[in-house]
């Protein structure tokens, strides 16, 4: 299949501009067409793998299907789950009888039958009225105006900008979707992050971007409609099928290859501790070096790829109490994937919405240096460079006697490169802000009055009668600001500008104004001169995402016998 041709880059831009034009053919591609092309591929390779000597016979990879989804299928419930068993049922049935044809069948249904669960279903018109209606909805919401109001009063149509900021190399990554096909990695904190990252691309002018969302967001009907039509295809993570995991990668792999830009998590869920991301999943990441390959192969114009990533910084998470006991738990070790936190109940989403904006804080978005899917820098023109900072022609990774060449061990190892460059950079790119900075300093001065304490020790000691002297905290965090200025002046993390200004005083008061507004009881409040704990586990939450960093000389606790 041939791209579409790509439109031309856009102008300089205000992020306050209303209104904007997109030429929408980038996805108006047929799913059908999408969908035959996936099952084409994955079973042509299981029949190519098949005939090898050593190969998977067909039968076993269908009854490895049914063994991992009848398993998956106990503790399902619902309609999907219901037409899964009846699907996997005649499955069953007919198997035992099926010669090498029927065989050929039975594995392109389940395919085919994964295929259709996955794609998603763009739709320009749905996307134009949700992209304009979604800043006026969510201030209604968050201010509990009426609608007249809000078409009244024309400065809260820029409410969520001022509240979303977005920083970094945006302009380079517009000149790249002219050279290529973007794949966006942001970190991943709450499933506000879709939302959110959504609408940053429309407030970027980008045009619409494809990405996987967790299969349990779609259960909610309107949001669900709202996803499949922005551009989502759903990822169940709860299938353990090798077969499902090929057929979503082939997805992702073919829409690259069809030039339409991606976005997905490579942290493969939200942190439960609350830290950056320091081990990606690599299955998704490989799409973008395949895509590029196949590129190659078929002498497309416009054959690079270029992995984009992205640090969302927020000063409260939604979800974070959750979260949080999910990790410390020790069934945390398992679970992964909640259905049951904040995000599910809207009164606590407008709870959480209304808090950011009552108290005036910033989400931070950054948007970092490109790579390419080998792990290489790129430049603004879109080239690849060494470490020296010389350009580089990336195909060359890829021949072999002459060929691009399919080699997973090899492409496996240029994938992990890239896992660490797109850490690093989220390192690099991450913006501490007070909560973040304020809570290091607490509970690295409690952990001092508590030497010896293992992390779960501390958690359970510390509570809300634990009360800190404010002097000596902010004289931790006079030093912790200190050394974070120094970081930043090398490039190594970025900071808000209070941090940056070294305000102790105005960090601590924003930071206990921000822990007063949403969680269920203030985090940490202050009680005369003294600083009480009154979340313990939040605390340590929101100290995470310092960590890795090396600051006060303390110890990094979420590598101190604490669950990954």
């Amino acid at each position: 299949m041939t791209p579409p041709s790509r439109p031309a880059v856009p102008p300089a831009f205000s992020l306050l501009d209303a209104g904007r034009e997109w030429d929408f053919s980038l996805r108006v591609i047929n799913e059908r067409v999408v969908a035959s092309e996936v099952v084409g591929r994955v079973v042509e390779r299981a029949r190519a793998g098949a005939a090898k000597p050593r190969g998977r016979p067909l039968e076993e990879l269908v009854n490895e299907t049914l063994y991992q989804e009848q398993g998956r299928l106990r503790r399902a419930h619902g309609e999907r789950a219901d037409a899964d068993r009846a699907f996997y049922a005649r499955v069953r049935h007919e198997l035992p009888r099926a010669g090498g044809s029927g065989q050929v069948r039975l594995l392109t249904e389940i395919v085919l039958h994964y295929a259709r669960e996955i794609a998603g279903h763009f739709d320009a018109r749905v996307y134009k009225v949700a992209t304009s209606l979604l800043p006026f909805g969510l201030n209604a919401l968050v201010t509990s105006l009426s609608p007249r109001r809000v078409l009244k009063e024309r400065t809260l149509w820029s409410d969520l900008d001022q509240h979303l900021v977005i920083e970094g190399e945006v302009e380079a990554l517009h000149r790249l979707k002219a050279r290529g096909t973007v794949v966006l990695v942001p970190t991943h904190s709450s499933n506000l992050d879709s939302v959110l990252m959504g609408y940053a691309v429309y407030r970027m002018k980008l045009p619409p971007v494809t990405y996987g969302a967790g299969l349990n967001l779609f259960d909610n009907p309107l949001i669900g409609y709202f996803m499949r039509h922005l551009g989502a295809y759903t990822v169940d993570r709860l299938k353990t099928d090798p077969l499902y995991r090929e057929t979503l990668k082939e997805y992702a792999t073919l829409t690259i290859e069809l030039g339409q830009d991606n976005l997905f998590f490579p942290g493969g869920t939200r942190s439960r501790s609350g830290g950056l991301e320091t081990h990606l999943k690599k299955g998704l990441l490989g799409t973008g070096l395949a895509a590029y390959r196949n590129n190659l192969v078929h002498k497309k114009a416009e054959p690079r790829v270029y992995y984009v990533p992205i640090t969302l910084s927020y000063p409260l998470v939604l979800e974070a109490a959750t979260l949080v006991e999910d990790y410390l738990a020790e069934s945390g070790k398992h679970r992964y994937i909640i259905v049951d936190d904040e995000f599910s109940r809207v009164q606590r989403i407008v709870q959480f919405l209304r808090g950011l904006m009552e108290v005036d804080l910033r989400i931070h978005l950054r948007v970092g240096r490109a790579l390419d899917p080998f792990g290489n820098d790129v430049d603004d023109e879109g080239r690849s460079l060494d470490p020296r900072g010389r350009a580089i022609e990336p195909s060359r990774y890829l021949l072999h006697d002459g060929e691009y060449d399919d080699d997973p061990v090899r492409d496996a190892e240029y994938t992990r490169s890239l896992a660490e460059r797109i850490t690093g950079a989220f390192r690099r790119e991450n913006t501490v802000l007070p909560t973040h900075a304020v809570a290091y300093a607490v509970l690295d001065l409690a952990r001092r009055k508590h030497p010896g304490f293992d992390l779960y020790r501390l958690l359970r000691t510390l509570g809300p009668e634990t009360g800190l002297p404010q002097r000596e905290v902010e004289e931790r965090l006079e030093r912790l600001l200190g050394e974070l200025k120094a970081l930043a002046d090398k490039g190594a993390v970025r900071l808000e500008k209070t941090l940056a200004a070294g305000d102790v005083g105005g960090t601590l008061r924003q930071a206990l104004r921000s822990f007063g507004t949403y969680h269920q009881t203030p985090v940490l409040e202050r009680r005369g001169v003294r600083l009480h704990l009154t979340d313990p586990k939040l605390v340590f939450y929101y100290r995470n995402r310092l960590e890795g960093y090396g600051l006060l000389g303390g110890p990094d606790l979420l590598a101190a016998g604490s669950p990954s």
